[in-house]
Order: C-alpha cells, then structure tokens, then sequence
C-alpha cells in the first residue's frame, strides 16, 4: 500500500472532515497555534476535532519532549498538507519567556503561509473546543476584525511578575522560573502593562504589526525576564490606542475547554 492510500485510510478511520462544510467556513480560513510537549493521543483528539482543510496549523513541539512524541506528531502532521511543525522548536519553560517564544515561532511561520488565514488562534495540548468550527468562525467575525485580548490593569498580587528581573533555569531536574528581586526597568515607549489571558485570537494584521513594530519588538525584549510574559505581551499590546484593537476585559473567548488552566 503506497503512502498516499495510507493517508486516506487513516483519514477516513479517524473521521477527519475532508472538505469545508459550508462557504462561510471556506471563505473565512482559521490558523492555530498549538503549543504541546505530552499526551500524543490527547493533542491527536483536539487535532481531529479543530481539523479543517481550508484552515492551517502550525505546532510547537517542546525541545525537551520525548523523541517517540516528537515522532508521533510528526507523522500525524506528515498526513496533512495545511499542517506543519513550527521551524524552530523552544525547550519550553513554564511562565517564562519561552513559552511566549514557542507561540512566535509558529506564528511567523503563519505569516508566510499562502492561506490566506483571518484569525490565529492559539491552544495548548489539553484544550479541547466547546464550539463547531462554523461557531467559532461565527464568533470571531462579530468582532469585525478586532483581536480577543481581554486582559486588565495589574492586580496586586502580580504587579511583581514585571516589577522584578525574573530567570529561566533548565536542568534535568525540572524546569522553573525564579524571582531574582532585581528591580526592572520601565517598560519601553511608556507602555502601560496589562495582564490577561495567554490564549487570545489575533487577525493576521495585528500578527504582522507584532512583528514589524518597534514598540512590538521592544516589548518583546523588556519582557524576557519577565514572570509569565505571555499573560501581558498580547493585551498590553493591543491596548495601543492608534491602532483601534478591540480592548476591554469582558469580551468572550471561551471557545475551549482547558483540562487545566492557570489562572492568574
């Protein structure tokens, strides 16, 4: 059985949709970002039921991950022409800047993707969706092409995540990130700096601007040894005034199901 016929037949096992289910749906192309590092079989069930083939998926394998998973989602992904790995992998540590980091690879590689994709939206390993494909697509037009950042001003008991000079460490033990108590320096352009949720939904324009903008860039570099940067790059960015981005912090985005979820 040559290769081709393989994939077919995993396809039609698996029950993966094979062509747009309505020209809405093909018409409004969605990309994603998915960040994992464990549990093959629960990422293959997200994976199936976020599968469009007019949409594009780009996935983040954590470099310290196993090689069998790495394996595993690479010949998953291998079936699929409209999903790939992201170019450069990050060994992902959680709350530091790497996990941001991992989110960027994928998404500049999203950026030079021929679908032309109007939203990105990014998920981790043990998210799962609560709507259709069609909902979501339904949902994210209603905001008439503003990003879905909700996020507010710094609750107490974070204001020291960016207050203080915070590290990456790595050793074969764990992963963690560890307060220096180093005072930091002011946010760069005189950015007021907002916390909110690390999963949002960012139009290709908002992509692009994140990564031309030196107000985007710089952020980007103060917040390097940050705690948790991820919770504050994407709000804080989106609370630019010029540019008109949807702001606020009751807007819905729970179109997931986290089978864990931190909060702030």
């Amino acid at each position: 059985m040559d290769a081709t016929q393989k994939r077919r037949d995993y396809l039609t096992q698996n029950h993966y949709i094979t062509s747009p289910l309505s020209e809405e749906e093909a018409a409004f192309p969605l990309a994603y970002v998915m960040v994992i590092h464990k549990d093959f079989d629960t990422f293959e069930r997200l994976f199936r039921a976020v599968y469009m083939p007019h949409n594009v998926y780009c996935v983040h394998v954590d470099e310290k991950a196993t090689a069998h998973f790495k394996k595993s989602v690479w010949q998953l992904l291998s079936c699929f022409q409209n999903a790939f790995l992201a170019s450069k992998a990050e060994p992902v540590v959680y709350a530091g800047i790497s996990r941001l980091q991992a989110d960027l690879n994928c998404l500049e590689d999203l950026r030079a993707s021929e679908v032309p994709w109007k939203y990105a939206i990014n998920t981790c390993g043990q998210d799962f969706p609560l709507k259709t494909n069609r909902e979501i697509v339904q949902h994210l037009k209603g905001f008439k092409g503003k990003n879905i950042t909700p996020g507010v001003l710094p609750p107490d008991h974070a204001i020291g995540r960016t207050k203080y000079v915070h590290r990456e460490h790595l050793s074969k033990g764990g992963s963690f990130v560890k307060n220096t108590y180093i005072l930091k320096t002011s946010p760069p352009h005189q950015l007021t700096i907002y916390f909110g949720t690390a999963y949002v939904a960012l139009t290709r324009e908002f992509v692009n601007f994140v990564f031309q903008d030196q107000r985007a860039i710089d952020l980007l570099h103060w917040s390097k040894d940050t705690y948790s940067p991820d919770e504050h790059f994407w709000v804080t960015l989106n609370r630019i005034p010029a540019f008109g981005f949807l702001q606020g912090e009751k807007y819905d985005i729970r179109c997931y199901l986290p089978y864990h979820y931190p909060t702030l």
